[in-house]
């Protein structure tokens, strides 16, 4: 019997959430969504469920760049850590959703440790 792309997804996410559940009280956590033509990320507070900062390649300065690739991915990263780390935000929790880490959102990832967070 083999699973749907959309099932393997949803068991990926759900691990994840669980994982993240245990210390997401203590830390905001660093969400990345991915999508076939952008990348997001934003710091999320679940205690109060407020959105401490963000950056997508939506945004009018990232426009010049696609979404869909690396460099993109490390720009987006490095514009959340620096926004996070302006509002006093140092320590998070990485969640990837149901994404695997790989590509651009390891790139995420790597630029916003290299921005000044740590997680």
């Amino acid at each position: 019997m083999a699973f749907k792309p959309k099932d393997l997804f949803a068991r990926r996410r759900k691990r994840t959430r669980v994982k993240l559940r245990k210390v997401s009280g203590l830390r905001p956590r660093l969400s990345v969504f991915r999508s076939s033509l952008h990348i997001y990320a934003q710091v999320i507070d679940d205690t109060k469920g407020a959105t401490l900062a963000a950056a997508s390649s939506l945004e009018k300065d990232m426009r010049s760049k696609t979404g869909a690739n690396v460099e993109a991915a490390k720009a987006v990263g490095k514009l959340v850590a620096q926004r996070a780390v302006e509002k006093g935000i140092k320590d998070v929790v990485f969640d990837r959703g149901g994404f695997r880490y790989h590509g651009r959102i390891k790139a995420v990832a790597d630029a916003a440790r290299e921005g000044g967070l740590k997680f």
